[in-house]
């Protein structure tokens, strides 16, 4: 079985740690190098850990430091063409095509085409069947509604993220510009409380582990998530709600890592 983790999950930054066979997938790095060495740090791993880095779209709060990252370690990238051609950083990079899979390491990557406000952005599903069991671990953090190829591609997971954005009371009688809140709450914004339930009710299975993230600090509030979700926990196996500081801890199986230390120079 695989495992995953966080450095954290908000608009301020967003990494997710996924670990699957023998491979070790960091998927978006919106932090800056120290920054996520320190968070790698807190879940006991390094960068040197990592096999490569998955980036979903090139918004700053999952790609800020992916070429720091990548360059002081040497570690692979993996972007949509269009994300790429879009992207502020300069980072060597395996352009794929969302919607196409592709493998790494022994590991099925696949990036699901999702709608957002980006270039051409993805969220990923990656899997790994074994002669003991099946891993199949779904990043769903930035979507703005749900089509049924999201639902498709992320049936049967064993492992979930997905996004809770905001309470739309909230968000509209909140402090954002009206054009902002037309944008968040848009068809390629982010997913609503409500809009995230709905999708997890089509998901849910009892051996589903799922992570409710990138909570918006202005526009949502824990209390509202649980209250939201609190229905569906007894449909999951476990259900618990990532922070901006703290991310979430390891769920499933934890990697071996390689302790490669921080002062490695590329």
């Amino acid at each position: 079985m695989g495992g995953f983790a966080s450095l954290g999950s908000g608009s301020r930054g967003n990494g997710t740690l996924v670990a699957i066979g023998d491979a070790i997938f960091l998927v978006d790095c919106g932090f800056n190098r120290k920054q996520a060495e320190q968070r790698l740090a807190r879940l006991e791993m390094s960068p040197g850990d990592i096999t490569a880095i998955l980036v979903s779209h090139e918004h700053s709060d999952h790609i800020a430091g992916v070429a720091g990252l990548s360059h002081r370690y040497a570690i692979p990238v993996y972007a949509s063409h269009g994300t790429l051609k879009n992207s502020p950083q300069d980072f060597q990079c395996n352009a794929f095509d969302g919607d196409a899979p592709f493998e790494v390491e022994g590991v099925l990557v696949n990036p699901v085409r999702v709608p957002h406000d980006a270039r051409e952005p993805t969220q990923f599903v990656l899997s790994q069947t074994t002669a003991n069991a099946t891993s199949k671990i779904g990043v769903l953090s930035d979507l703005g509604s749900v089509t049924p190829h999201v639902v498709k591609q992320f049936e049967d997971c064993t492992h979930l993220l997905l996004e809770a954005n905001h309470d739309r009371n909230m968000l509209f009688a909140g402090a954002y510009p009206p054009a902002l809140k037309k944008r968040v709450a848009a068809d390629h914004g982010h997913l609503s409380n409500a809009q995230a339930r709905d999708l997890l009710a089509l998901l849910a299975h009892k051996d589903l582990h799922v992570v409710i993230g990138h909570v918006s600090a202005q526009n949502n509030a824990v209390s509202l998530v649980n209250d939201m979700f609190a229905e569906l926990s007894d449909q999951v196996a476990s259900l618990v709600v990532a922070t901006q500081n703290e991310g979430f801890d390891w769920i499933g199986k934890k990697p071996l890592t390689r302790q490669i230390s921080f002062d490695k120079v590329m």
